[in-house]
């Protein structure tokens, strides 16, 4: 089965072609600033891909209501909310249509094909500017009542202030920043782990809470979730030693409660750039495949 699918991002719209086995025929276009112009872009890819597909699946921002059909919540395409956009696109391609959060399918193709391959109970934490994710309950997206399941970044740790807030490589560089008297964006998260590796102490004492409040919300979300794995996904998540000073701390963090018949299993993902892409054809799959069962 073919599928083209699509990764709404704020600047760019992602493209490609599921092939059963890997994503070809990879473009991207500039994100369009209305609906009517994402449209016509989106017919234009269609139009133009050799490959006869038999659906269309997408990755997008905000709170996805399948029931509904709609996009609720906000985000940095806000065209894209509060309307059936589900029988919209289906009507503009005139063929079944799947949309799911792009977090959730960043989450659905480690799951389907990634570093969580196999397992049922896992938890997809992605960590950016603010952190995100997706819970896999029996090997299903597990959304709860109010379609929030995995907004991991609105978990309070401290003083106040969320995970989102504390346990990012970005927030770290906005702290380091802000206690050098620069503008915040003066430095890069990048620069600030070099700066610490450079001996510079502030840094250091930066880049240790860093890993000190991410391992902190990450043992949170294992003992409310008692996943079988925790699955690390964006840009940080490809830092060279990321894994040593989490298993380090959780380690420490599990002998202060005398917990000692396992140690979480924390592992960094697979795909990065094509997650998306992957994850929206997997949940067309399984949309797909509920509908026939139906």
């Amino acid at each position: 089965m073919a599928i083209l699918t699509f990764d709404f991002g704020g600047s760019a719209v992602k493209h490609g072609v599921w092939n059963g086995q890997e994503i070809i025929d990879k473009g991207k276009f500039t994100t369009p600033k209305t609906w009517e112009e994402m449209k016509a872009s989106l017919l234009t890819v269609f139009t133009e891909t050799k490959t006869t597909v038999e659906g269309v699946a997408l990755s997008a921002p905000g709170v996805v209501d399948v029931e509904k059909q709609m996009i609720n919540g906000i985000s940095a395409i806000p065209y894209i909310h509060g309307f059936n956009i589900f029988k919209e696109l289906e009507a503009l391609f005139k063929l079944p249509v799947a949309i799911e959060n792009d977090a959730n399918c960043a989450g659905m193709a480690e799951i389907y094909e990634g570093a969580a391959k196999g397992k049922r109970e896992v938890a997809f934490v992605v960590i950016g500017t603010g952190i995100g994710g997706a819970i896999f309950h029996k090997g299903q997206i597990a959304k709860g009542a109010h379609l929030y399941g995995g907004e991991f970044g609105l978990m309070y740790l401290d003083q106040g202030k969320t995970f989102s807030h504390l346990g990012t490589a970005v927030q770290m560089a906005w702290r380091y920043c802000k206690r050098k008297g620069v503008a915040k964006e003066t430095f890069s998260g990048e620069e600030v782990f070099a700066f610490a590796k450079a001996g510079d102490e502030l840094a250091i004492e930066e880049v240790n809470n860093f890993y000190d409040y991410l391992t902190q919300g990450l043992f949170s979300i294992q003992f409310s979730l008692d996943p079988e794995m925790i699955v690390l996904g964006g840009g940080v998540s490809a830092k060279e030693g990321l894994l040593d000073e989490i298993d380090r701390r959780m380690k420490k963090k599990l002998a202060q409660f005398g917990l000692n018949d396992f140690v979480p299993q924390i592992v960094t993902c697979q795909y990065n750039n094509d997650a998306n892409l992957i994850g929206a054809a997997a949940n067309f799959q399984t949309t797909h495949q509920k509908n026939e069962n139906q």
